[in-house]
């Protein structure tokens, strides 16, 4: 059995519980990762971090460089460190740029803004902390959930007059409307209409929450003086139009953006380092665009 097939496979019969059900489909999504994503890359810093009660995990290659923070995708509800542990060890050996992982709790134990209070709980703790790092060139990115708290913790650090220097959004997942055209086209093609439904609902159960603005980043009146962007989405992927939407939006806002479709590909494809060419393509990319945009 494939990894793949493991994490589509139902749970056995006997889980009646939700959150038993749950937990299988996190395990069996953190089984993936030496399959679908590769052996794990020495570097010379691998540590755990307790930021303030959030764990993280920093990967560095050498001292006093910018820092990146990552927010690791899964619907707000699934995924990990262990997940994106292999593309963050990538991006920092591929950039020279350190990479701080974050573990923020997750829905339905922990609803909104539980998530987005932990991201910003590891900025703040990465401006102040002794880590070895440059924290004065800083930015942040994701992969889809992932990229939607990034997104919202950039505009609220813009919002504080603390702004980031630049943020990276694999495949975001920003439109709690799950109304694009893509949606229309692709929803029943991997990543469905329904699941990301769901995964809205999870992580913002009051539906009118949904539509405010630290948790709809469309919902932010005015764009201007956010970070330098890099928007990577995919070919066959609901939330395709809405990255190319706020890659529209940043423009629109005077916001220097980069924004790559791979094509070919599908949701999720970007941590499958081990089976897939576009993943380590797109994950190049993302390490070659820090080293310019940080390395000042």
């Amino acid at each position: 059995m494939t990894a793949a097939d493991s994490i589509r496979r139902r749970p056995p019969a006997d889980l009646d519980d939700p959150y038993e059900r749950l937990a299988f489909a996190r395990a069996a999504m953190e089984e993936s990762v030496d399959l679908e994503c590769g052996p794990a890359l020495p570097l010379p810093v691998v540590a755990d971090v307790d930021a303030d009660g959030v764990p993280c995990r920093l990967y560095a290659t050498k001292p006093d460089a910018p820092l990146f923070v990552y927010v690791h995708g899964g619907g707000w509800c699934y995924g990990s460190i262990k997940t994106v542990d292999r593309v963050c060890r990538r991006i920092a050996d591929k950039s020279g740029v350190s990479v701080l992982s974050v573990g923020y709790r997750l829905a339905p134990e922990h609803v909104f803004p539980a998530a987005l209070d932990d991201v910003e709980t590891v900025i703040s703790y990465a401006r102040k902390s002794d880590l070895g790092v440059d924290s004065t060139r800083l930015a942040i990115g994701g992969d889809s959930a992932g990229a939607q708290l990034a997104t919202i913790a950039a505009r609220r650090q813009r919002d504080a007059a603390t702004p980031l220097d630049y943020q990276v959004l694999i495949y975001p997942a920003l439109d709690p409307m799950t109304a694009s055209e893509s949606y229309a086209e692709l929803g029943e093609y991997g990543l469905d209409r329904a699941s990301m439904k769901l995964a809205w609902e999870t992580y913002v159960p009051d539906r009118m929450t949904r539509f405010t603005p630290d948790v709809a980043i469309f919902a932010t009146p005015d764009l201007a003086g956010m970070p330098p962007t890099l928007i990577i989405t995919a070919e066959y992927d609901v939330l395709r139009d809405e990255g190319a939407d706020y890659a529209d939006a940043l423009v629109a806002a005077n916001v220097p953006v980069v924004h790559t479709r791979y094509m070919g590909v599908n949701h999720g494809f970007a941590r499958k380092l081990a089976v897939i060419d576009a993943a380590r393509a797109a994950t190049d990319q993302v390490a070659s665009s820090l080293r310019s945009a940080l390395t000042f």
